[in-house]
Order: structure tokens, then C-alpha cells, then sequence
């Protein structure tokens, strides 16, 4: 593993830009979700977006070939003429490519990576092959989303791309948790529900931290720590900031606070020195528990948060609701980039 760490060439625009399914399918059985997202690459960002290989397999074939999976992630980031490599989507098998993967083609030509969820696993590899990756920007959530990205999104995602660092970062005024079904393309016109966003909650330590980016899906996390293949050495995480957030699965309390006794007990949450919680999604792609028990949902899970990462570290600042993850609007998150957190200002920003 490397311990130096690059941050890969900013974007130009005109450039092109890979698109890959390094997790799941769903391009397959959702092919207009996927063409809105290109579309929104072309007209937004004025990049054209070049679809590898597995970009539109299903299911069964991406998983019956996980080492394709792997050749692709590769051959994006070997080809001279691409500029980022972003994915269509997340997954629950991308932990079977990583065998496959030759960390020594991502760290000699390092490029800026895009993906959240089950693309924990490649920015787990990107970490240990000492490259920064950035935990957003996938095409068929965050660009293709019902009623159209949110230009929290676009402004952020903007800075990921296109400038040397995505800076100080601030709450969005409102956000949805709100999934419209994909098989009616119909839906894609139609705006999710938004709430207003009461802002960032603040809870834990009070001192200014500043640390390298590690961390992903709870959920993923889980399987990375199974699997311990990617895992840093310890040391490698003494004062990094730790990135957290849950998926559209909504796991219980109960087990929130298992995998993080497991990162407890394994010696990373008494290694880090603050935080980072993304905002819960309460609803499922299938139903709505109401406003009551959304809140309750988000509640249970930050006092887990706090509860568990206390015990094991007191002294860190957690700070929690921050957009990132599995809710709209988000922030790409550099992993492996340097994070400010300060808590006497409120401030984060990843210079």
C-alpha cells in the first residue's frame, strides 16, 4: 500500500468520460434511466460519455463475470484519452472483483473515480493504491434522478470534475429521500417529495480536525471488513476522518450498531480523528413509513452513531446529516482527500 497519495487531473470539458458497471446491472433492465444520465453529462457538464463494456450487461452476466468487471475498471483507467471513470450505479457483489483488480494499473494512472454504495470496495482499493476517489456522481442516481438532478448536485459535482479541490461545503436548503419507480419511465419527469434541511448536527468533540478521507457505506464496510482485503493498516487511519452513511436497505438500529462494534473492535474508530455522517434514507424504493416514522428512523440512527463511536472515541467530532449517500442532493466526497472539520466554525470543507 501506498502511502502517498495523488489527487488524479481535474477534467476538462469536451473531455470523455467512461461509464461502467463495476457493481450492478440496472442499466439492463432500466435503459432509459441510464440515457437520462448520459444526457445530463452531455448537457450539463459538456462531457461526452464514452459506455464501456459492462455499462449495459445484467445481473447474472456482471456477476457470473467479476473479473470483466475488473478488466473494465481498468482499461478506463489505462486509456489516456478518459478523463474520469464514473459508475452507473451500486451493487452487493463488487467485493468479488477485487482479486481480479491490479491496484498497480489504478496507482500508475491515477484518474478521478466516481461512485457511492457498493463502489465502497474500488474506493477502498483506490485508498490503499494511494489515489483519491470521489464518494458521488453516479449516473443513474445522483444524475438521473425523478424531476432531474438538483443544482446542489450539479454545482458540487462541478467542483469534483473540473477544479483541483471541492472545497468548503455547505448544507443544502432542502432534500428528498424519495424514490419514484424506474419501470415507468414516466416517473423520471415527476419531483420526489422534498423536505427541508434543518442543517448539519453537530455532536462529540470540539476540537479543529484535519485528516485524510477513508470510508464508504456502512453497510459495505461491513463486507470490506468480512472480506479484509482492503482494509489500511491501523496506523495508516491515526487521525484520517471517517466517512459514514447508510443505504436505501434501512437497516435497523441494531444494525448500525453491530458494524460499528466491528470497526470499534477492530481499532479504526479509536484511530480517527472525526466523523462524517451522511443523512439516512428513511424510505425504501417500495414504500413511505410516513413523515413520524422517517424521523424516528433518522433519530434511532444518530443516536446509534453517536452512542458507538463515543464509547470508542470520545474525544472525535461526529457530524451527522451531511449530504452524501443514498438521499438527493450530494456532495462527492474526496476519498482520500484531506477534510477540514471544525466545529467552533461549523466547518467542513475539503481543501
Amino acid at each position: 500500500m501506498s502511502r502517498e497519495f495523488v489527487t488524479p487531473p481535474p477534467v476538462e470539458r469536451g473531455d470523455r468520460v467512461a461509464v461502467l458497471a463495476p457493481a450492478s446491472g440496472s442499466a439492463e433492465r432500466f435503459p432509459h434511466v441510464l440515457d437520462r444520465g448520459l444526457r445530463v453529462l452531455r448537457e450539463r457538464f459538456d462531457l461526452e460519455p464514452a459506455l464501456f463494456p459492462t455499462a449495459r450487461r445484467s445481473d447474472e452476466w456482471l456477476y457470473d463475470h467479476p473479473e470483466a468487471r475488473a478488466r473494465d475498471v481498468e482499461a478506463a483507467f489505462r486509456d489516456p484519452d478518459v478523463g474520469a471513470v464514473l459508475t452507473t450505479i451500486g451493487g452487493n457483489d463488487q467485493v468479488r472483483i477485487l482479486r481480479h483488480l491490479d491496484a498497480d494499473v489504478l496507482r500508475s494512472n491515477p484518474t478521478r473515480f466516481f461512485g457511492i454504495s457498493d463502489n465502497t470496495h474500488l474506493h477502498t482499493a483506490l485508498w490503499n493504491a494511494g489515489v483519491v476517489s470521489y464518494y458521488g456522481g453516479t449516473v443513474m442516481t445522483d444524475l438521473a434522478c425523478a424531476g432531474g438532478p438538483f443544482d446542489y448536485t450539479i454545482e458540487y459535482l462541478k467542483r469534483a470534475l473540473f477544479d483541483e479541490a471541492v472545497g468548503e461545503v455547505s448544507p443544502a436548503s432542502d432534500f428528498t429521500d424519495e424514490d419514484l419507480p424506474w419501470d415507468d419511465p414516466a416517473n423520471l419527469e415527476e419531483c420526489p417529495e422534498r423536505e427541508s434541511n434543518p442543517g448539519w448536527t453537530w455532536r462529540g468533540g470540539s476540537g479543529r480536525v484535519e485528516g485524510r478521507v477513508w470510508g464508504g457505506c456502512l453497510e459495505v464496510l461491513d463486507t470490506v471488513l468480512a472480506a479484509n482485503r482492503t482494509i489500511p493498516p491501523l496506523d495508516a487511519l491515526d487521525g484520517a476522518v471517517l466517512l459514514l452513511e447508510t443505504s436505501e436497505e434501512r437497516p435497523g438500529e441494531s444494525e448500525v450498531r453491530r458494524v460499528l462494534l466491528g470497526l470499534g473492535e477492530r481499532g479504526v474508530l479509536g484511530r480517527v480523528g472525526a466523523v462524517l455522517v451522511g443523512r439516512a434514507k428513511a424510505r425504501d424504493p417500495f414504500s413511505d413509513p410516513g413523515p413520524e416514522a422517517r424521523a424516528e428512523y433518522r433519530e434511532n440512527q444518530r443516536e446509534a452513531m453517536v452512542d458507538v463511536i463515543g464509547e470508542y472515541n470520545p474525544d472525535a467530532p461526529v457530524v451527522l446529516d451531511l449530504d452524501v449517500g443514498h438521499t438527493h442532493p450530494v456532495v462527492p466526497v474526496p476519498v482520500g482527500g484531506r477534510a477540514v472539520v471544525d466545529p467552533s466554525a461549523a466547518r467542513i470543507a475539503f481543501p
